[in-house]
C-alpha cells in the first residue's frame, strides 16, 4: 500500500531574519513536498508565528487561516518616521519627543481601537494594476492608496520609555502593524516607526504550540512531519474559533 501523501498545517515560529518565504522553502526542502505556501507573511524584521500549509488540502485553508484575528506585541520608536513605516526604511523626519505621558499616550491610543480607517503603507505586498505597492515605492514612485476600513479589537499600552512604546494589539484582517505605529507618530505629534513586532497568535493557534525556524534545516523529516496538524483538526478549530 502506497504511503499517504504528507499534509497538513505547521506552526513555525519564524526568527528575525529570514522572509516567510525562506520558512516555507525550508519546509519543502525538509518535507520534499512541493504544495507548500503560509497563511499570512510576516516581514524579515518580524519574528512569531507563521502558519504553514503543507500539501494541496491544507493549502485549500489559506483564506479562512488568514482571515482570523492576529495578536501582535509591537515595538514604536517615538520621534524618527521612515519611508517602509519600521526601521528597516530610510528616515524621512526627525522630531523631539517632548510632553508624552501615559495618559497622554493612552488617549491616542483609544483613537485606534474599534473599526478604523486605515491606508497600506506604500512599502507593501498589495497591488495596484497587478503589481505589489512596492515595486513602485523602490523606483520613487510610490502609489497613495485610499485608507480602507480594518478592525483593532484590543489595543493596550504594556511600557513607555523615553522614546519607547510596547503595545499589545489584536486585529483583523488587513491591518498593518507599521502604518498603525506611523498614525500613531503623527496622533502623538512627534512621528514613529514599528521598532519591531512579534506575531503571537492567528485565530485558535498560538506561537508557544509552534516549533522553532531556526531548528527546521536540523530537524528529521518524520519528526518535522510529526507535527503536522490534521486538515481535519485544523477546520474544527477554525469553526470553533
Amino acid at each position: 500500500m502506497a504511503a499517504s501523501p504528507i499534509c497538513g498545517v505547521l506552526l513555525v515560529d519564524k526568527p528575525v531574519g529570514p522572509t516567510s518565504f525562506a520558512v516555507v522553502r525550508q519546509v519543502r526542502r525538509v518535507l520534499r513536498v512541493k504544495k507548500v505556501g503560509h497563511a499570512g507573511s510576516l516581514d524579515p524584521f518580524a519574528s512569531g508565528l507563521l502558519v504553514v500549509c503543507v500539501g494541496r488540502p491544507a493549502t485549500r485553508l489559506s483564506d479562512r487561516l488568514m482571515a482570523g484575528r492576529k495578536h501582535y506585541r509591537a515595538e514604536i520608536r517615538l520621534g524618527v518616521e521612515t519611508d517602509t513605516y519600521d526601521g528597516e526604511g530610510k528616515e524621512v523626519a526627525c522630531r523631539p519627543v517632548e510632553g508624552l505621558d501615559p495618559q497622554r499616550i493612552e488617549t491616542a491610543l483609544a483613537g485606534f481601537r474599534g473599526e478604523i480607517m486605515q491606508a497600506p503603507p506604500p512599502f507593501s505586498a498589495l497591488k495596484h494594476q497587478g503589481r505589489p505597492l512596492y515595486y513602485y515605492a523602490r523606483r520613487g514612485e510610490p502609489v497613495r492608496k485610499e485608507p480602507r476600513p480594518v478592525r483593532v479589537y484590543r489595543l493596550e499600552l504594556l511600557s513607555f520609555a523615553e522614546d519607547r512604546l510596547v503595545v499589545d494589539i489584536e486585529c483583523g484582517k488587513g491591518t498593518y502593524v507599521r502604518s498603525l505605529a506611523a498614525d500613531l507618530g503623527r496622533e502623538l505629534g512627534c512621528g514613529a516607526h514599528l521598532a519591531g513586532l512579534r506575531r503571537l497568535a492567528v485565530g485558535p493557534f498560538a506561537v508557544d504550540q509552534a516549533v522553532a525556524g531556526d531548528g527546521l534545516a536540523a530537524m528529521p523529516a518524520d519528526e518535522l512531519a510529526a507535527r503536522l496538524l490534521p486538515v481535519a483538526q485544523v477546520e474544527e478549530l477554525l469553526a470553533a474559533s
